[in-house]
């Protein structure tokens, strides 16, 4: 979805219109509060948390946002966030080679399924793979299985098991994927912690 973080408005599947662009500080509260919706109260970023995450020296956020009637709120107005990545360039492996990181991936629940977290994962893949990023990794609950049939759609495996990752001692799979071929595509096409 290039084209719709440049600006365009991309219409997934003819349902719901919208585009990727940069987080805009003023819309950190959103932000939060979709994240306390998408997640369980035990893996929901509280706002100190997910503030950090958002100011880390190479992370970026990146939002759906909606465009038409079925995209808004306060009677169907437009402009309504979608969804949202954080993401983190740098992370360097053993072999010293630069992975990505996605901290989170948050799509509001009614449009879920219709691209926009797909869009998101792109969008941010092609950042990750500018950034000079081989891999992407991400972790995810174990039992968050539409997380996980999601990764796995979109070429991620899972690496291995992290215990007690989570603050409620929740396992995690950490997933990964080669994001280069040669050193400048993305595989593939185009949160879960």
């Amino acid at each position: 979805m290039a084209g719709a973080f440049r600006g365009g408005f991309t219409r997934y599947n003819g349902c719901v219109s919208f585009r990727i662009r940069p987080f805009q500080q003023a819309e950190f509260e959103t932000l939060w509060r979709m994240d306390q919706v998408c997640f369980d109260p035990q893996l929901a970023y509280s706002r100190p948390e997910l503030a950090f995450y958002m100011r880390r020296p190479a992370a970026f956020t990146l939002v759906a946002e909606g465009d038409g009637p079925e995209a808004g709120t306060n009677g169907g107005s437009a402009g309504r966030i979608l969804g949202f990545i954080v993401a983190e360039a740098g992370r360097k492996t053993k072999t010293k080679t630069k992975t990505g990181h996605i901290i989170t991936l948050d799509v509001v629940p009614e449009v879920r399924r219709s691209g926009v977290g797909s869009a998101l994962l792109h969008a941010a893949e092609e950042q990750l793979l500018g950034a000079g990023a081989a891999t992407v990794e991400l972790e995810t609950a174990v039992n968050n299985m539409a997380a996980i049939r999601f990764y796995k759609q979109k070429g991620y495996f899972v690496e291995k098991t992290v215990p007690g990752y989570y603050s409620n001692q929740l396992d995690a799979l950490v997933m990964r994927k080669a994001i280069g071929s040669s050193g400048d595509r993305v595989i593939g096409s185009s949160k879960d912690r």
